[in-house]
């Protein structure tokens, strides 16, 4: 019996709370609403002094500061022409025919000129009077040194290959590469001042005794033989 009270008694509390918890929240809303609408359907509620805050515009800008005027520059007015015109205070009865005598001529009969000869005028157009020009003869400068070819052309006036004996400490020691080495090719084709420019130093001594011993066909020029310099390299290559 006891039971049947609590329970019936716990339903009813639970349906209670409810409806007070729904109430009480409709009637803030309602509150809420009407703080909310009285500024607008009463302003003559709201203090003198929010409203003056918020009716008051903000200050104008400050105005620029006024430049001092500048005087007007006035111009002379231009001078006319017309003004200078006067009218003449009597008309004579009869023209006056001036005539200007012309400048004397100078160049006179006979094409000659009785003046100072002037550059350009008809007696230099002819050439009459006026000393030939001289003729500049250019003489050639006479050659000094061999003749530079390049090594492609010297190794066509190659009469036999040069074969260089490969040094035993070089080839002991693995050394290979290109000697390059100066020389001047005389007019009979022999070699002469031969110098190495670079190369391996253990490879040098050998390429120089090689090209000394070399012979080249004596280079020609307007069927001449002259003196010719040249760069001749020897490759030095171990065959594995």
């Amino acid at each position: 019996m006891f039971e049947d009270s609590l329970v019936e008694s716990t339903g009813r509390i639970r349906t209670r709370s409810a409806k007070l918890a729904i109430g009480s929240f409709l009637l803030e809303a309602a509150i809420l609403a009407v703080l909310i609408l009285i500024p607008f359907l009463y302003p003559d509620a709201l203090p003198r002094q929010a409203l003056t805050t918020l009716l008051t515009a903000p200050p104008p800008p400050p105005a620029p500061a006024s430049l001092p005027a500048q005087p007007a520059v006035t111009r002379p007015p231009a001078p006319s022409m017309l003004a200078s015109l006067t009218a003449p205070s009597r008309i004579p009865p009869h023209a006056l025919n001036i005539t200007d005598n012309p400048a004397p001529s100078a160049i006179g009969p006979g094409l000659e000129s009785t003046g100072p000869a002037v550059p350009g005028s008809l007696k230099n157009l002819f050439g009459q009077g006026a000393a030939p020009a001289p003729k500049v003869v250019v003489e050639p400068k006479p050659r000094t040194g061999p003749l530079r070819i390049s090594a492609g052309v010297a190794a066509g006036q190659l009469l036999a290959p040069i074969r260089p004996v490969y040094p035993i400490i070089a080839k002991t020691a693995r050394i290979q590469g290109i000697v390059i080495v100066e020389a001047t090719i005389s007019k009979t084709g022999a070699v002469e001042n031969a110098h190495a420019v670079s190369g391996p130093p253990m490879l040098i001594p050998a390429a120089i005794a090689a090209i000394s011993q070399a012979r080249y066909q004596p280079y020609q020029l307007n069927g001449e033989p002259v003196e010719v310099s040249t760069t001749i390299n020897i490759v030095f290559t171990l065959n594995e």
